[in-house]
């Protein structure tokens, strides 16, 4: 039976999520009902069959820190659920991951190409759940931006289909407003200074860092489900795996195993903040 943790033990950790509030998410969590992150891990631990993980955001000829660690965080704990658990990305993030992991090369072409490539693939492989992590999302005119309002569009596959064919839920976490899937909260996302996503799905998550958002959904699955192995190492095993790759932080721009310019060791202190909540008068 699963451990009990509390409705307000789960929005205090939303809230960790967006103390920072450096892009506008304590905003955009007020268009979205509380009670989100207990939603996703609850989808995790009753979903069966494929997980397909959705991350990789081009940056600097590269791709951000940001995104494939929360990936690969959420693809252990897919695993110890008994899923099964795939990665999907850009070629230079799964020549990355593989052959650690399960990967999926994301499918080019023009959107109708993309979208009868995914309808090909789900009918062969269908997924028990969808999960995006950090993977730009098209605006309204359906080009690509960054942070900076900088078109990126030549550098970013479409995955919008990936999330409109999927006949499973949906989880996306992002940070910013223009990753994939949070057209969920569009109403308030307009109120930013962005070009917003404007793909949905059921369940959003929004953090200072979307890594953040994955370290603190496995955080809370593992606490329900009893036992919460050491994350934190694995958070600092995944970036420096990731940044040896090539990887880089996408706000500097620099090849060192940070997020988003936050100091290093910001994720995995935040994630031990989380885990010591938890496990608060629980024997985790």
């Amino acid at each position: 039976m699963n451990a009990y943790i509390s409705n307000d033990k789960i929005e205090a950790i939303e809230l960790q999520l967006i103390a920072h509030d450096h892009r506008g998410m304590s905003h955009v969590r007020k268009a979205l009902v509380p009670g989100y992150l207990a939603r996703a891990a609850e989808l995790l631990q009753s979903q069966r069959g494929r997980a397909y993980i959705i991350t990789g955001f081009p940056v600097a000829g590269s791709f951000e820190t940001d995104g494939p660690a929360g990936a690969m965080a959420i693809y252990r704990l897919c695993e110890k659920l008994n899923l099964t658990p795939a990665i999907l990305s850009d070629n230079t993030v799964t020549r990355c991951l593989s052959p650690a992991y399960r990967c999926h090369d994301l499918a080019t072409g023009s959107r109708e190409q993309v979208r009868n490539a995914v309808q090909d693939f789900y009918q062969r492989e269908p997924p028990g759940l969808v999960i995006s992590i950090e993977r730009p999302g098209a605006a309204e005119d359906g080009l690509y931006y960054n942070m900076a309002g900088k078109d990126i569009s030549v550098q970013c596959t479409p995955a919008e289909p990936y999330l409109e064919l999927a006949p499973c839920p949906v989880i996306a976490i992002g940070d910013g407003g223009n990753e994939l899937g949070m057209g969920k909260a569009i109403a308030a996302l307009s109120a930013l200074d962005i070009h917003p996503a404007v793909s949905t799905c059921d369940e959003l998550i929004v953090a200072d860092v979307s890594n953040w958002g994955a370290y603190a959904l496995c955080a809370l699955t593992y606490a329900q489900l009893g036992t919460i192995p050491d994350i934190v190492s694995d958070i600092h095993n995944d970036l420096s795996f990731l940044v040896d790759a090539g990887a880089v932080d996408g706000v500097t721009g620099q090849q060192i195993a940070t997020e988003d310019g936050f100091a290093e060791d910001a994720g995995s202190a935040l994630t031990s903040h989380i885990i010591h909540l938890l496990q608060r008068d629980k024997s985790l």
